[in-house]
């Protein structure tokens, strides 16, 4: 997760209050979408942005978890993240994101 996003991330956790958040992500590698999901629930690990140290707890998915996927209007999934779904390790972004929520 870039240092932009960091910031606000942070920002509308100050603002909303950590319990009101969700963050989706769409990364395409299960290591990534771990590395993204840890820097907004336990703080950065690269040490290297506004999240470095700042344990934010928030509740974070990736969109082609099935729990969020049913969410969405089966059309809109389809047209934008379809396609995109068909050549991802799903089960491997599925076991990241769930070891990452296992440790709050």
């Amino acid at each position: 997760m870039d240092l932009e996003n960091q910031k606000r991330v942070k920002e509308f956790a100050e603002e909303y209050g950590a319990e009101n958040l969700v963050v989706v992500l769409g990364a395409a590698e299960g290591e990534a979408a771990g590395l993204a999901a840890e820097t907004v629930t336990l703080g950065d690990p690269t040490f290297a942005g506004p999240l470095t140290g700042v344990q934010l707890g928030l509740a974070v998915y990736h969109v082609c978890e099935p729990e969020i996927k049913e969410e969405f209007d089966e059309a809109v999934y389809d047209e934008q993240v379809g396609m995109m779904e068909m050549v991802l390790d799903v089960d491997d972004i599925v076991s990241e994101m769930n070891a990452i929520r296992e440790q709050l």
